[in-house]
């Protein structure tokens, strides 16, 4: 059995659509997605840095990190922390450090709907200031690394995504979705096709 870590994006959760459509695309090929619970401490005091011991300590064992929207800047630190993984990006939240603040509504906590839950949750501001001073998208990961990018994504500007991507200079594939939106429901097959294509590389994998 070829484990891949999987790493949810914001207000989502292991057990979010897209980690049981590809979960289910991917086991009869022997190959299980292990997706942990990336709000921690809890949703109302998230935590980046918790977030990555997650992500660190979960990467054990795994051929392949494969991380959706914020769960992507999530692998992007674990990997610079020396977790020597091939990355899967699923719509990653790359180039919009300056966009976590601005439209924030006034008051602290902030409530904001949970996908997972189906309705909205507190969580302290203070999460929001944290990420918009993250950098781990600066520099190009030391390990292959694929995007997968809906063209209309309405979370993440496209062009955003496709200018950190061209700044990395990175080996590995950046993959368009023409008329793919941010959650990428209708792409499932070509993002399994991608994790299974990063589970198998041969690339030497250095776990801390």
């Amino acid at each position: 059995m070829v484990k891949v870590l999987y790493l949810h994006g914001f207000a989502s959760s292991p057990e979010s659509t897209k980690v049981l459509s590809v979960r289910e695309l991917l086991a009869p090929e022997g190959i299980e997605l292990e997706a942990p619970d990336l709000n921690v401490p809890s949703f109302e005091r998230l935590d980046f840095e918790a977030m990555v011991q997650v992500a660190v300590r979960g990467a054990v064992g795994t051929s392949a990190i494969a991380g959706s929207s914020l769960g992507a800047l999530v692998a992007l630190a674990a990997v610079q922390r020396g977790v020597h993984l091939p990355l899967v990006l699923i719509a990653p939240a790359l180039g919009i450090a300056d966009r976590w603040l601005p439209e924030l509504p006034p008051g602290d906590p902030i409530e904001v709907e949970h996908y997972a839950f189906g309705r909205k949750l507190p969580i302290h501001r203070a999460f929001f200031e944290q990420m918009s001073r993250l950098e781990v998208d600066r520099r190009p990961p030391p390990v292959p690394v694929t995007i997968v990018m809906g063209r209309r994504d309405e979370s993440v500007p496209f062009e955003r995504v496709e200018r950190v991507w061209k700044a990395w200079g990175a080996p590995g594939r950046f993959i368009e979705i023409e008329d793919g939106d941010h959650r990428l429901t209708g792409a499932i097959g070509t993002i399994a096709e991608q994790i299974r294509a990063a589970a198998s590389s041969d690339i030497v994998r250095k776990i801390p």
